[in-house]
């Protein structure tokens, strides 16, 4: 497969976002990187490419909603000057207006998701010629009914569009759990719908590699 991302000698790879991307990043066992999907990514690139001397990040936060990331956006991520930034976010807004009454503030609504969202691409942008990989929120969830998952939906949607209008790479993770669901049931991905498994973790890192074809 092409590759979609360009990747050169001393590149600095950012991966922000929650939980799903923080999974113990800052225990001594697992720093950087944690051990999740970041964790098997970064390794895998750092294998592949010895010779360019990667630089890769982690800087993702449990529990981060869209308006957190948006705090933290000039630290946690355009302070690396990176040349590629992978973001996953999303969830917890959709986590906390499903289920905690909007988080006391912090869940953004999806069309204030998107304003937010599209605001950090544009200082990314402004940053120079920066890759983007947006990966989907998620939910390990085969029932169409479901609050989270129909909830996420539309913060899924707001993804793709914005990957469409910075030309970023998508890694359709919901399309790809969707077609799975009912053969590899929840409880086999996930405890609680939403934090993967660690071999879920590898399987999103396979699937953030096809998309990105390093």
């Amino acid at each position: 497969m092409p590759s979609r991302i360009s990747i050169e000698a001393d590149s600095t790879i950012v991966f922000i976002g929650d939980s799903i991307t923080d999974v113990d990043r800052g225990h001594p066992a697992h720093a950087p990187l944690g051990r999740g999907y970041v964790h098997f990514v970064g390794n895998a690139l750092l294998a592949r490419y010895p010779h360019l001397h990667l630089k890769i990040v982690n800087t993702g936060i449990g529990g981060d909603t869209i308006l957190d990331l948006e705090r933290r956006w000039d630290a946690d991520c355009l302070s690396y000057q990176p040349n590629i930034v992978s973001v996953l976010i999303g969830i917890n807004d959709a986590w906390y207006l499903t289920t905690e009454s909007g988080g006391d503030g912090r869940a953004a609504s999806t069309e204030q998701y998107e304003i937010t969202y599209d605001q950090l691409l544009v200082t990314l942008r402004g940053q120079g010629d920066c890759e983007i990989v947006l990966i989907e929120p998620f939910v390990f969830c085969g029932d169409q009914q479901n609050l989270l998952l129909s909830t996420a939906r539309g913060y899924i949607d707001v993804v793709r569009k914005l990957a469409a209008k910075y030309d970023a790479v998508r890694v359709p993770l919901q399309e790809e759990i969707d077609k799975l669901i009912h053969e590899v049931r929840p409880p086999r991905w996930s405890q609680d719908m939403v934090h993967p498994y660690q071999w879920a973790h590898a399987w999103i890192a396979q699937r953030w590699l096809e998309a990105t074809g390093l």
